[in-house]
């Protein structure tokens, strides 16, 4: 993981860090202000090899070799800051405990069951923004990362990359929070 990007995510983990005993989540910033059992940041473990196989397959697609990278080696999918910035991933099951509820978004939702209208059979659903409900993308023919509507893929910001969409919106939204 990106050493910038890692020190964002736990940046919080004064507040405590805790492993979801269910799910190994990493859970960082305990937050009993907003819930007793809500954290600010969650990290999910990386996904095998296998797992991805099996999301390719029910997704009827390939993913992204950048996103691919990112569910293998840092994270599957994540939570910043009680869910104002998503990426999906896995979601193993449904359970309503707390503890097993501790699993990412669904990537299958935007890519096949909420896919917003305009979208490209090359526009890969990656996560997004709760505040707005927007979606971000990877154009798969570019690599490029896109910010959109909710029901509307036209593209209103890109970043040339996936670590440049991870790094520059995440500083700007910690900027805020410490200000």
């Amino acid at each position: 993981m990106n050493k910038t990007y890692r020190d964002l995510i736990y940046r919080f983990q004064n507040q405590g860090i805790e492993e979801s005993q269910s799910t190994d989540a990493i859970l960082i910033g305990k937050a009993p202000h907003i819930a007793p059992e809500a954290w600010l940041n969650t990290l999910y473990p990386p996904l095998s090899k296998n797992d991805v196989q099996a999301l390719e397959k029910e997704l009827g697609m390939g993913i992204p070799i950048d996103y691919e990278k990112f569910l293998l080696d840092v994270s599957n999918g994540l939570d910043i800051l009680v869910g104002t910035f998503c990426l999906d991933g896995l979601r193993r099951n449904y359970k309503r405990s707390t503890d097993e509820s501790r699993q990412p978004f669904s990537i299958i939702t935007a890519n096949i069951r909420e896919r917003p209208r305009n979208a490209a059979d090359d526009h890969f659903f990656i996560g997004g923004y709760d505040w707005d409900g927007s979606y971000l993308y990877i154009d798969k023919r570019t690599s490029t990362v896109h910010y959109c509507d909710r029901d509307d893929a036209t593209s209103l910001f890109q970043w040339e990359t996936f670590e440049q969409m991870l790094i520059e919106p995440f500083c700007h939204n910690v900027k805020f929070i410490s200000s």
